[in-house]
């Protein structure tokens, strides 16, 4: 079953307030499906219990965490690389200045 559009909802609305309908029966109605289409919603997700409040805060605290993580991972990363170009650029130095004799292990 297609769910009705916005358009398809306002139309019959119109309809059943040129019927004779009160706007205040019509509003009750609109609040009414209004509420069994976010019942219905959330029953979709599996959020329809009472802990359902609390499983979306443990899910926001853990893709903070989450977020958290992967920023750090991010920046340990970018250090390594980082320590990782000095370390070798200081070793050629001294080896091109002559001040660490590796050469002669490698051959040169």
């Amino acid at each position: 079953m297609t769910e009705p559009s916005l358009e398809t909802l306002a139309r019959r609305s119109a309809k059943a307030a040129a019927e004779g309908l009160s706007e205040d029966t019509l509003r009750q109605l609109v609040d009414a499906a209004s509420e069994l289409g976010a019942s219905r919603a959330l029953a979709r997700c599996g959020l329809q219990d009472a802990n359902a409040g609390a499983d979306i805060a443990e899910l926001r605290t853990l893709l903070d965490a989450w977020r958290d993580t992967k920023l750090t991972a991010r920046r340990t990363a970018v250090r390594w690389l980082i320590r990782a170009v000095l370390t070798a650029l200081a070793i050629t130095l001294a080896v091109k200045l002559k001040l660490l004799a590796v050469g002669h292990a490698f051959g040169i």
